[in-house]
Protein backbone atom coordinates (compact mmCIF):
# COMPACT_ATOMS: atom_id res chain seq x y z
CA UNK A 1 0.00 0.00 0.00
CA UNK A 2 2.60 2.60 0.98
CA UNK A 3 4.82 1.48 -2.05
CA UNK A 4 1.75 2.43 -4.37
CA UNK A 5 0.96 5.91 -2.34
CA UNK A 6 4.44 7.14 -2.77
CA UNK A 7 5.25 6.05 -6.27
CA UNK A 8 1.68 6.32 -8.08
CA UNK A 9 -1.14 7.34 -6.33
CA UNK A 10 -0.29 9.93 -4.01
CA UNK A 11 -2.99 10.33 -1.31
CA UNK A 12 -5.25 12.68 -3.45
CA UNK A 13 -5.05 13.92 -7.09
CA UNK A 14 -6.29 16.57 -8.72
CA UNK A 15 -7.08 16.12 -12.13
CA UNK A 16 -9.17 18.16 -14.55
CA UNK A 17 -12.45 16.71 -15.06
CA UNK A 18 -12.83 15.27 -18.59
CA UNK A 19 -8.64 13.75 -17.64
CA UNK A 20 -8.15 10.51 -18.85
CA UNK A 21 -5.56 8.66 -16.91
CA UNK A 22 -5.53 5.60 -19.04
CA UNK A 23 -4.80 7.49 -22.25
CA UNK A 24 -1.85 9.72 -21.28
CA UNK A 25 -3.57 12.61 -23.40
CA UNK A 26 -1.24 16.18 -23.13
CA UNK A 27 -4.13 17.85 -25.35
CA UNK A 28 -4.66 21.12 -23.38
CA UNK A 29 -8.55 20.18 -22.70
CA UNK A 30 -7.29 17.54 -20.75
CA UNK A 31 -4.68 19.44 -18.46
CA UNK A 32 -4.80 22.00 -15.61
CA UNK A 33 -3.63 25.20 -16.37
CA UNK A 34 -1.03 27.10 -14.13
CA UNK A 35 -0.20 24.03 -12.33
CA UNK A 36 2.50 25.49 -9.83
CA UNK A 37 -0.30 27.94 -8.61
CA UNK A 38 -2.97 25.66 -7.95
CA UNK A 39 -0.61 23.03 -6.01
CA UNK A 40 1.05 26.16 -4.17
CA UNK A 41 -2.82 26.61 -3.15
CA UNK A 42 -3.42 22.96 -1.95
CA UNK A 43 0.28 22.83 0.13
CA UNK A 44 -0.84 25.93 1.88
CA UNK A 45 -3.87 24.01 3.64
CA UNK A 46 -2.37 22.46 6.76
CA UNK A 47 -3.29 18.54 6.38
CA UNK A 48 -1.12 19.37 2.98
CA UNK A 49 2.20 17.85 3.07
CA UNK A 50 3.40 18.37 -0.21
CA UNK A 51 1.59 19.33 -3.45
CA UNK A 52 3.36 18.98 -7.14
CA UNK A 53 2.50 19.55 -10.58
CA UNK A 54 3.25 16.51 -12.77
CA UNK A 55 3.15 16.06 -16.82
CA UNK A 56 2.13 11.89 -17.98
CA UNK A 57 2.77 11.52 -21.61
CA UNK A 58 3.33 8.06 -23.47
CA UNK A 59 6.55 7.77 -25.39
CA UNK A 60 8.95 5.39 -26.92
CA UNK A 61 12.81 4.72 -26.10
CA UNK A 62 14.83 4.26 -29.05
CA UNK A 63 18.46 2.48 -28.47
CA UNK A 64 20.10 1.49 -31.45
CA UNK A 65 17.91 -1.36 -32.30
CA UNK A 66 16.02 -1.27 -29.55
CA UNK A 67 12.69 0.04 -28.50
CA UNK A 68 10.50 0.48 -25.54
CA UNK A 69 7.10 1.68 -24.81
CA UNK A 70 7.70 4.16 -21.76
CA UNK A 71 5.63 6.38 -19.43
CA UNK A 72 7.14 9.98 -19.71
CA UNK A 73 6.62 12.03 -16.24
CA UNK A 74 7.79 15.52 -15.89
CA UNK A 75 8.87 16.73 -12.66
CA UNK A 76 9.30 19.93 -10.38
CA UNK A 77 12.87 18.11 -9.44
CA UNK A 78 12.85 19.91 -6.13
CA UNK A 79 9.65 18.67 -4.81
CA UNK A 80 10.06 16.66 -1.82
CA UNK A 81 7.28 14.11 -3.62
CA UNK A 82 10.21 12.76 -5.87
CA UNK A 83 12.35 11.33 -2.56
CA UNK A 84 11.13 7.74 -3.53
CA UNK A 85 13.29 8.42 -7.17
CA UNK A 86 16.81 10.35 -5.53
CA UNK A 87 17.50 6.56 -4.37
CA UNK A 88 20.14 6.29 -7.41
CA UNK A 89 22.36 3.35 -8.82
CA UNK A 90 24.94 5.92 -10.73
CA UNK A 91 25.07 9.73 -12.17
CA UNK A 92 22.88 12.17 -10.58
CA UNK A 93 19.41 13.63 -10.24
CA UNK A 94 17.55 16.02 -12.61
CA UNK A 95 17.92 19.88 -12.13
CA UNK A 96 14.72 22.11 -12.99
CA UNK A 97 16.87 23.66 -15.63
CA UNK A 98 18.57 20.71 -17.43
CA UNK A 99 17.16 20.73 -21.21
CA UNK A 100 18.81 17.28 -22.31
CA UNK A 101 18.60 15.41 -19.25
CA UNK A 102 16.57 12.01 -18.13
CA UNK A 103 16.35 9.82 -15.44
CA UNK A 104 15.53 5.83 -16.22
CA UNK A 105 15.03 3.56 -13.89
CA UNK A 106 17.97 0.29 -13.34
CA UNK A 107 16.09 -2.43 -14.86
CA UNK A 108 15.03 -0.40 -17.88
CA UNK A 109 19.17 0.59 -18.26
CA UNK A 110 19.78 -3.16 -17.56
CA UNK A 111 17.30 -3.86 -20.69
CA UNK A 112 18.89 -1.66 -22.66
CA UNK A 113 22.55 -1.87 -21.64
CA UNK A 114 22.79 1.57 -20.84
CA UNK A 115 24.79 3.79 -18.47
CA UNK A 116 25.06 7.42 -16.68
CA UNK A 117 26.12 9.59 -20.43
CA UNK A 118 24.62 7.65 -22.69
CA UNK A 119 22.19 9.17 -25.53
CA UNK A 120 19.32 8.36 -26.30
CA UNK A 121 16.42 8.94 -29.11
CA UNK A 122 12.65 9.55 -27.14
CA UNK A 123 9.95 9.97 -29.07
CA UNK A 124 6.27 11.61 -27.66
CA UNK A 125 3.01 11.96 -28.74
CA UNK A 126 2.21 15.45 -28.56
CA UNK A 127 -0.85 18.08 -27.49
CA UNK A 128 -1.82 18.36 -31.10
CA UNK A 129 -1.70 14.32 -31.87
CA UNK A 130 1.96 14.25 -33.73
CA UNK A 131 4.92 12.30 -32.52
CA UNK A 132 8.15 14.19 -31.67
CA UNK A 133 11.43 12.62 -31.18
CA UNK A 134 14.37 14.32 -29.12
CA UNK A 135 18.31 13.16 -28.24
CA UNK A 136 18.67 12.70 -24.06
CA UNK A 137 21.22 12.04 -21.76
CA UNK A 138 21.05 9.49 -19.31
CA UNK A 139 21.87 11.80 -16.32
CA UNK A 140 20.98 8.99 -13.72
CA UNK A 141 19.73 5.57 -13.16
CA UNK A 142 17.40 5.32 -10.05
CA UNK A 143 15.70 2.28 -8.24
CA UNK A 144 12.90 2.12 -6.03
CA UNK A 145 13.17 -1.43 -5.12
CA UNK A 146 9.93 -2.44 -7.08
CA UNK A 147 10.84 -4.02 -10.73
CA UNK A 148 7.08 -3.32 -11.94
CA UNK A 149 7.64 0.56 -11.62
CA UNK A 150 10.92 1.17 -12.42
CA UNK A 151 11.34 -0.27 -15.74
CA UNK A 152 8.52 1.72 -17.02
CA UNK A 153 8.50 5.52 -16.18
CA UNK A 154 11.21 7.89 -17.26
CA UNK A 155 11.26 11.31 -15.92
CA UNK A 156 12.08 14.50 -17.33
CA UNK A 157 12.06 18.03 -15.42
CA UNK A 158 8.56 19.52 -15.63
CA UNK A 159 9.53 22.42 -17.98
CA UNK A 160 11.15 20.32 -20.48
CA UNK A 161 8.33 17.73 -20.31
CA UNK A 162 6.00 20.50 -21.12
CA UNK A 163 8.38 22.03 -23.85
CA UNK A 164 8.92 18.84 -25.12
CA UNK A 165 5.06 17.51 -25.30
CA UNK A 166 4.03 21.06 -26.25
CA UNK A 167 1.67 21.20 -23.10
CA UNK A 168 2.45 24.52 -22.64
CA UNK A 169 2.16 25.40 -19.26
CA UNK A 170 0.02 22.94 -18.51
CA UNK A 171 0.17 19.35 -16.41
CA UNK A 172 -1.61 16.52 -16.06
CA UNK A 173 -2.57 16.36 -11.91
CA UNK A 174 -1.29 17.44 -8.81
CA UNK A 175 0.29 14.97 -6.41
CA UNK A 176 -0.54 15.44 -3.15
CA UNK A 177 0.53 13.66 0.11
CA UNK A 178 -1.23 14.42 3.30
CA UNK A 179 0.39 14.02 6.73
CA UNK A 180 -2.16 11.62 7.39
CA UNK A 181 -3.47 9.45 4.84
CA UNK A 182 -6.64 9.41 6.75
CA UNK A 183 -7.73 13.12 6.36
CA UNK A 184 -7.88 11.87 2.45
CA UNK A 185 -11.33 12.91 2.16
CA UNK A 186 -11.85 16.34 4.27
CA UNK A 187 -8.96 17.55 2.29
CA UNK A 188 -10.74 16.26 -1.06
CA UNK A 189 -13.52 18.58 0.20
CA UNK A 190 -11.43 21.82 1.15
CA UNK A 191 -9.78 21.83 -2.53
CA UNK A 192 -12.24 23.85 -4.75
CA UNK A 193 -13.57 21.80 -7.46
CA UNK A 194 -14.30 24.12 -10.26
CA UNK A 195 -13.58 22.05 -13.28
CA UNK A 196 -11.13 20.06 -11.29
CA UNK A 197 -11.47 16.01 -9.99
CA UNK A 198 -10.22 15.31 -6.90
CA UNK A 199 -9.84 11.67 -5.81
CA UNK A 200 -8.40 10.12 -3.24
CA UNK A 201 -6.50 7.31 -2.44
CA UNK A 202 -9.20 4.48 -1.98
CA UNK A 203 -10.47 5.72 -4.93
CA UNK A 204 -7.48 5.42 -6.82
CA UNK A 205 -6.57 1.79 -5.25
CA UNK A 206 -9.80 0.36 -5.38
CA UNK A 207 -8.19 -2.85 -6.07
CA UNK A 208 -5.58 -2.85 -3.49
CA UNK A 209 -7.80 -1.61 -0.96
CA UNK A 210 -9.90 -4.59 -1.07
CA UNK A 211 -7.24 -6.75 -1.49
CA UNK A 212 -5.76 -4.86 1.66
CA UNK A 213 -9.12 -5.72 3.58
CA UNK A 214 -8.90 -9.44 2.25
CA UNK A 215 -5.50 -10.04 3.37
CA UNK A 216 -6.65 -8.70 6.91
CA UNK A 217 -9.47 -11.01 6.68
CA UNK A 218 -7.46 -13.82 5.65
CA UNK A 219 -4.51 -12.88 8.77
CA UNK A 220 -7.07 -13.07 11.17
CA UNK A 221 -8.65 -16.47 10.36
CA UNK A 222 -4.71 -17.74 10.09
CA UNK A 223 -4.74 -16.32 14.14
CA UNK A 224 -7.56 -17.91 14.89
CA UNK A 225 -6.22 -21.21 13.45
CA UNK A 226 -3.08 -21.00 15.40
CA UNK A 227 -5.14 -20.04 18.35
CA UNK A 228 -7.10 -22.99 18.05
CA UNK A 229 -4.34 -25.53 17.78
CA UNK A 230 -2.61 -23.53 20.60
CA UNK A 231 -5.90 -23.96 22.59
CA UNK A 232 -5.92 -27.86 21.79
CA UNK A 233 -2.49 -28.40 23.10
CA UNK A 234 -2.75 -26.36 26.25
CA UNK A 235 -5.80 -28.65 26.91
CA UNK A 236 -4.27 -31.59 26.15
CA UNK A 237 -1.32 -30.99 28.44
CA UNK A 238 -3.35 -30.15 31.69
CA UNK A 239 -5.78 -33.28 30.76
CA UNK A 240 -2.80 -35.43 30.66
CA UNK A 241 -1.22 -33.69 33.92
CA UNK A 242 -4.77 -34.45 36.01
CA UNK A 243 -4.88 -38.32 34.69
CA UNK A 244 -1.30 -38.85 35.57
CA UNK A 245 -1.76 -37.09 38.79
CA UNK A 246 -5.27 -38.78 39.94
CA UNK A 247 -3.54 -39.84 43.52
CA UNK A 248 -2.09 -36.14 45.08
CA UNK A 249 -5.49 -34.26 43.55
CA UNK A 250 -7.17 -37.35 45.69
CA UNK A 251 -4.63 -36.93 48.83
CA UNK A 252 -4.87 -33.08 48.21
CA UNK A 253 -8.79 -33.14 48.32
CA UNK A 254 -8.57 -35.88 51.11
CA UNK A 255 -6.45 -33.23 53.99
CA UNK A 256 -9.01 -30.77 52.97
CA UNK A 257 -8.03 -28.46 49.90
CA UNK A 258 -11.02 -27.06 48.32
CA UNK A 259 -12.13 -27.12 44.59
CA UNK A 260 -11.31 -23.62 44.05
CA UNK A 261 -7.68 -24.30 45.63
CA UNK A 262 -7.08 -27.03 42.66
CA UNK A 263 -8.22 -24.78 40.35
CA UNK A 264 -6.02 -22.29 41.16
CA UNK A 265 -3.24 -24.52 41.27
CA UNK A 266 -4.15 -25.24 38.02
CA UNK A 267 -4.36 -22.52 36.27
CA UNK A 268 -1.10 -21.39 38.35
CA UNK A 269 0.28 -24.53 36.20
CA UNK A 270 -1.41 -22.72 32.86
CA UNK A 271 0.14 -19.31 33.13
CA UNK A 272 3.67 -21.48 33.80
CA UNK A 273 3.14 -22.46 30.88
CA UNK A 274 1.68 -19.30 28.29
CA UNK A 275 4.47 -17.04 30.31
CA UNK A 276 7.19 -19.48 29.41
CA UNK A 277 5.71 -20.08 26.29
CA UNK A 278 4.76 -16.67 25.38
CA UNK A 279 8.34 -15.58 26.43
CA UNK A 280 10.31 -17.61 23.91
CA UNK A 281 7.42 -17.21 21.51
CA UNK A 282 7.95 -13.47 21.49
CA UNK A 283 12.05 -13.40 21.68
CA UNK A 284 12.00 -16.05 18.57
CA UNK A 285 9.69 -13.42 16.81
CA UNK A 286 11.59 -10.32 17.37
CA UNK A 287 14.60 -11.74 16.45
CA UNK A 288 12.89 -13.07 12.92
CA UNK A 289 11.39 -9.61 12.52
CA UNK A 290 14.48 -7.83 12.95
CA UNK A 291 16.32 -10.39 11.14
CA UNK A 292 14.02 -10.06 7.72
CA UNK A 293 13.46 -6.37 8.64
CA UNK A 294 17.22 -5.97 7.58
CA UNK A 295 17.48 -8.91 4.77
CA UNK A 296 14.15 -8.94 3.92
CA UNK A 297 12.31 -11.80 1.97
CA UNK A 298 12.86 -11.50 -1.95
CA UNK A 299 9.96 -12.08 -4.11
CA UNK A 300 11.68 -10.40 -7.48
CA UNK A 301 9.55 -9.32 -10.20
CA UNK A 302 6.04 -10.58 -9.97
CA UNK A 303 4.67 -9.00 -13.14
CA UNK A 304 2.32 -7.04 -11.14
CA UNK A 305 0.15 -3.99 -12.82
CA UNK A 306 1.17 -0.47 -11.64
CA UNK A 307 -2.41 -1.04 -9.41
CA UNK A 308 -0.73 -3.50 -6.74
CA UNK A 309 3.22 -1.98 -6.97
CA UNK A 310 4.79 -5.15 -5.08
CA UNK A 311 8.41 -4.03 -3.94
CA UNK A 312 10.90 -6.48 -5.23
CA UNK A 313 11.93 -7.74 -1.05
CA UNK A 314 9.43 -7.41 1.27
CA UNK A 315 11.16 -6.00 4.98
CA UNK A 316 9.51 -7.28 7.88
CA UNK A 317 8.49 -4.57 10.56
CA UNK A 318 7.36 -5.41 13.90
CA UNK A 319 4.92 -2.77 15.73
CA UNK A 320 4.32 -2.83 19.31
CA UNK A 321 0.66 -2.57 19.34
CA UNK A 322 0.10 -5.97 17.48
CA UNK A 323 2.81 -7.62 19.39
CA UNK A 324 1.17 -6.69 22.51
CA UNK A 325 -2.40 -7.37 21.31
CA UNK A 326 -1.04 -11.08 20.26
CA UNK A 327 1.07 -11.64 24.00
CA UNK A 328 -2.01 -10.94 25.78
CA UNK A 329 -4.11 -12.87 23.63
CA UNK A 330 -2.22 -15.56 24.06
CA UNK A 331 -2.06 -15.59 27.50
CA UNK A 332 -5.93 -15.24 27.98
CA UNK A 333 -6.93 -17.94 25.76
CA UNK A 334 -4.01 -20.19 27.78
CA UNK A 335 -5.64 -19.54 30.91
CA UNK A 336 -9.01 -19.68 29.37
CA UNK A 337 -7.81 -22.90 27.95
CA UNK A 338 -6.63 -24.41 31.13
CA UNK A 339 -10.01 -23.89 33.15
CA UNK A 340 -11.77 -27.39 31.92
CA UNK A 341 -9.22 -29.55 33.13
CA UNK A 342 -9.16 -27.46 36.39
CA UNK A 343 -12.94 -27.60 36.85
CA UNK A 344 -12.33 -31.75 36.06
CA UNK A 345 -9.98 -31.99 39.11
CA UNK A 346 -11.64 -29.87 41.51
CA UNK A 347 -14.56 -32.49 41.14
CA UNK A 348 -13.04 -35.25 41.77
CA UNK A 349 -14.15 -37.67 44.60
CA UNK A 350 -11.10 -38.02 47.69
CA UNK A 351 -12.17 -41.97 47.96
CA UNK A 352 -12.61 -42.42 44.12
CA UNK A 353 -9.68 -40.75 43.25
CA UNK A 354 -7.44 -42.20 45.26
CA UNK A 355 -8.79 -45.79 44.22
CA UNK A 356 -8.52 -45.08 40.59
CA UNK A 357 -4.78 -44.19 41.15
CA UNK A 358 -4.05 -47.67 42.48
Amino acid sequence: MESTLRLSSGHLQVRDADYDPDKLSVAWEYLIENPEQIAAQIEALDQVDVATPRLLASGIISVQSDSIGVQIMGIDPASRANDPYRHLVSGEFLTADDREGILIGYPLAQNLALNVGDRINLLVNTADGTVDEQLFTVRGIYTTGTTAYDKGIVFLPLAKAQAFSGAGNHASMIFVLLKDREQAEFVAKAIPSRNFKVETWRELNSLLVLVNDFSNAYLTVINLIILGVTITVIVNTLLMSVFERTREIGILSAIGMKGRQIIAMFLAEASLLALGGVTVGSLAGWALSVYFGKVGIYFGDLGLSADMLLEDRIYTYLTLESAINLIITAFVFTLIASLYPARMASRMEPVEALHNAQ
